[in-house]
């Protein structure tokens, strides 16, 4: 393969003259992981609640909730994501959807709010299968303690079932970074658009996608082993492999 490699060009100026294309990359890794941590807390906080939902008995609200991870868990993430930067503002009232499109950063908000839903959707499902993996006499315990159903649930269930779900719920947060890729199609500027710019501008497509995909792996390794130092930390001694 005649090739020119030229690992060189990190170093030299942008077309667009913001800084070098390292500057570029560097930029393109502050969104993606800005896009991925926002998405993550309000995954996470809806994710929980929806997940808790299910666990109930009888009610309209755990049909609704599973109606809701049924739908965002089995659309492609591009098609919600096309969803609500093309659709819904047109579906919303003209002042509002005019609003919604003029939005600053309007791209950055659109990726937010579809990984939420997306993700939001898995970890409920992730919550739930901690929840009813837990023995019944967990439940019994805070009754018998006087806790009401709420209070059980914040004080009892809840702790213990994310102890049992750190290692999916990693997977989930690493893929929500990893995701946020999908973003590129909406204008968002996040690392992979970056390296993408890069070798359309530059033609070293080879050296772009290799530091791209060099950042994934490094930022994804920090995550798995920050999430190993919380799994030691929290984990209960004699319960789910807690050192006794």
């Amino acid at each position: 393969m005649n090739y020119n490699w030229n690992w060189g060009i990190f170093w030299e100026l942008s077309p667009d003259a913001s800084g070098t294309y390292l500057h570029t990359l560097w930029l393109g890794l502050n969104w993606t992981l800005a896009t991925a941590l926002t998405a993550w807390v309000f995954a996470l906080l809806l994710g929980t609640v929806v997940g808790t939902l299910r666990t109930l008995s009888g009610g309209w609200l755990p049909r609704l909730a599973n109606a809701y991870v049924e739908v965002f868990r089995n659309l492609p993430l591009l098609v919600q994501m096309f969803l609500w930067f093309f659709v819904v503002p047109e579906l919303l009232p003209k002042d509002i959807g005019t609003w919604v499109k003029q939005l600053p950063n309007a791209s950055f908000w659109t990726a937010v709010v579809a990984l939420a839903f997306f993700t939001s959707a898995r970890v409920a499902e992730q919550v739930r299968a901690g929840i009813q993996s837990l023995p019944r006499g967990q439940t019994m315990a805070g009754t018998a303690l006087g806790l009401t159903l709420s209070q059980t649930y914040r004080y009892v269930l809840l702790p213990m079932a994310f102890r049992i779900i750190l290692p999916p719920m990693t997977s989930e947060f690493m893929n929500i970074i990893k995701n946020s890729a999908v973003a590129l199609t909406i204008g968002l500027m996040e690392l992979t658009a970056r390296a993408r710019s890069m070798q359309e501008f530059s033609f070293q497509v080879f050296e772009a996608f290799t530091a791209a995909t060099l950042i994934y792996l490094a930022v994804n390794g920090v995550v798995v082993l920050a999430m190993r130092m919380l799994e030691k930390r929290v984990a209960v001694p004699g319960y789910m492999g807690g050192k006794p």
